[in-house]
């Protein structure tokens, strides 16, 4: 019940509505309540059995009093008018009755509603923005697959598990209690009976519902796997047609398939086990007050008369499905638990210390970056290894280097994608952990080497780079982009949908695109990570053109493969496994004959 209470906290914005809903549900039972209670003057009447009051009796709150009161007043009906027309009176009042009690129950789940969907609204845009603010490491241990399932499925199951109990949590109770009491004021010893035989039924209840959550919780985690495989699979359908390994492919996500229905089968059979069971074991209290009551009646004790028993009974079952619909709520809370611990994961994920209050603000750029004794690793060894340099302002440096030498990884840390473990970089002379994360990146655009885009407008990707940005700042980051002219070519130009991760443009486009959301937002730093590297001749030469426009008066941090990329840059630092191995200009590199002449001449630096 633990995750239970957590998500319920997640109800305190919306404690008027659930005020509002109790209040309700309690005037729902009182008028439930009243409209049974007229049972016993109903039978009376057309037996000729009831009880006349002549003396109006004192009015309070009590339940006996309302009750006497009540017989007073079908007294004087009978006296003056007749039994048929106090039957009609009584039949009609219960007819009132009724009315009110269902519209408060409608005035009930009035109130409830936006409780519940709101619950589930505030759960989804926490997941969503814990997801966001997590580190990219946190990517790296995490299967995509598995985040999605706990966004999608699991939030699902919370909600038709736990937030579809709500209405049941919130109202039975209140009908038990009014109830209770009802039972109580009848027959206190036969109530008391009853009470004593609640304690097994529940225990019974929650042996099956606790082996429910664990069962529940396994198949949340084999649903992860399944949309994990799924996510896998779409991603990488090129290589699975390619290959021809569209039967291993399916074997596979069948057999993880098979597993989740063998799992979900021995869960909804538990979860079936309550609705029968919780209601044989009503049966068995029903029984056991029926020979009880009626010992008492038989034996004339003068404490409870026939039409009393029939009243209590007649209350007492109207106490069966409120318990009955709690044992389901019950089940359904304990199936809903494994979902919400799932999603608790999430939100007790270990975050990085925040500094940002602390934190310096920086809205400039003005002399230099510095790489002072920087070592990094990927949860092994290291991949850079004391790495020393400097940027000045205006410049642009060029990293070269085989395959893993630590090239992109010197630019996920001066990007704090991740932080440095040994070692500092600075602007500035600041260390840019003390600088403000949101200032850090206002001062950095970076062009990755693939190209990252969204199902949506040309105009809004590369306003992704300046969310504020006019269309006039589009066009015109556009143009330095070399993007410009082939919108203008395709239809609805800067509105036209570019497809999931801009499939409906070419490489070369895309690139182009991505530079213009670099470039939008104006910055101090520019980065560019092998934005040509996957690019055909021509593509190149268009994206090429583009890097040229945006690199003027800017300093650029640019890995690359091509020597025209980096032959004019101001120094190049050759990386060789995680070390700096030759550092200057691309002349006096190629007149060492050393690491850089032979990448030079080498096949795949061209």
């Amino acid at each position: 019940m633990k995750n239970f209470i957590r998500i319920l906290k997640f109800a305190k914005p919306y404690w008027l509505k659930a005020i509002g809903n109790i209040f309700c549900n309690l005037i729902t039972s009182i008028f439930s309540l009243v409209s049974l209670s007229m049972v016993r003057p109903f039978l009376g009447v057309l037996f000729g059995t009831q009880e006349k009051i002549y003396t109006a009796p004192e009015l309070n709150f009590s339940f006996n009093s309302i009750i006497e009161n009540f017989y007073y007043y079908i007294t004087k009906i009978i006296d003056h008018y007749g039994e048929k027309e106090a039957l009609f009176c009584i039949c009609l009042l219960v007819l009132i009755m009724f009315f009110f009690r269902n519209l408060f129950r409608y005035l009930a789940l009035f109130f409830l509603t936006p409780i519940r969907n709101g619950i589930v609204k505030d759960i989804r845009s926490k997941l969503h923005k814990a997801t966001l603010s997590f580190p990219i490491k946190f990517f790296k241990k995490n299967k995509k697959g598995d985040l999605i399932s706990k966004m999608t499925s699991d939030l699902v199951e919370i909600e038709w598990s736990i937030m579809s109990s709500l209405e049941l949590i919130f109202k039975e109770p209140i009908t038990i209690l009014i109830f209770l009491v009802a039972l109580i004021n009848l027959s206190p010893q036969l109530t008391f009976f009853v009470v004593l035989l609640f304690p097994l039924t529940g225990f019974l209840i929650a042996v099956v519902g606790k082996n429910l959550k664990k069962s529940s919780e396994k198949g949340q985690n084999q649903m992860g796997r399944l949309v994990s495989n799924i996510e896998q699979n779409l991603s990488g359908l090129k290589v699975i047609k390619v290959f021809g390994i569209e039967s291993y492919i399916q074997n596979k996500f069948e057999n993880n398939n098979n597993k989740y229905n063998i799992i979900m089968n021995k869960i909804l059979r538990k979860k079936d086990l309550s609705s029968p069971m919780s209601e044989f074991l009503s049966t068995i209290v029903l029984v056991c007050i029926m020979w009880f009551g009626g010992q008492i009646v038989l034996n004339d004790f003068n404490y409870l008369s026939p039409e009393q028993f029939i009243g209590y009974i007649v209350i007492f079952s109207q106490i069966i499905p409120p318990a009955k619909s709690l044992t389901t709520a019950y089940y359904r809370i304990q199936k809903g638990s494994g979902a919400a611990k799932r999603v608790y994961e999430i939100f007790d994920e270990e975050k990085p210390n925040s500094v940002e209050e602390r934190s310096i603000s920086k809205t400039d750029f003005k002399n230099e970056i510095s790489f002072n004794n920087v070592s990094f690793g990927y949860e092994k060894e290291n991949v850079l290894k004391n790495i020393n340099f400097s940027i000045e302002k205006g410049q642009t440096i060029a990293i070269v280097g085989p395959s893993g030498s630590g090239k992109s990884t010197i630019i996920n840390l001066l990007s704090r994608l991740y932080d440095v473990e040994n070692g500092e970089i600075k602007i500035d002379n600041i260390n840019i952990k003390d600088i403000k994360l949101s200032d850090l990146r206002r001062l950095i655009s970076l062009v990755f080497q693939d190209s990252i885009l969204f199902n949506d407008s040309i105009l809004n990707n590369i306003r992704i780079g300046k969310i504020d940005a006019t269309k006039e700042e589009v066009i015109e980051a556009a143009k330095i982009a070399n993007a410009h002219d082939f919108i203008m070519n395709i239809n609805l130009n800067y509105n036209y949908i570019i497809g999931d991760k801009g499939d409906n443009l070419s490489g070369g486009e895309k690139q182009r695109l991505c530079i213009a959301r670099a470039i939008i937002r104006r910055p101090e730093i520019l980065i560019l990570d092998e934005a040509t590297s996957s690019l055909d001749n021509i593509s190149e030469k268009n994206v090429q053109a583009a890097i040229n426009n945006v690199i003027k008066n800017r300093t650029c941090l640019i890995i690359a493969h091509r020597i025209s990329t980096i032959k004019n840059a101001d120094k190049i630092i050759v990386l060789e496994k995680g070390e700096i191995v030759e550092y200057g200009k691309h002349e006096e590199l190629l007149a060492k004959k050393q690491y850089y002449y032979n990448l030079y001449h080498s096949k795949s630096f061209k």
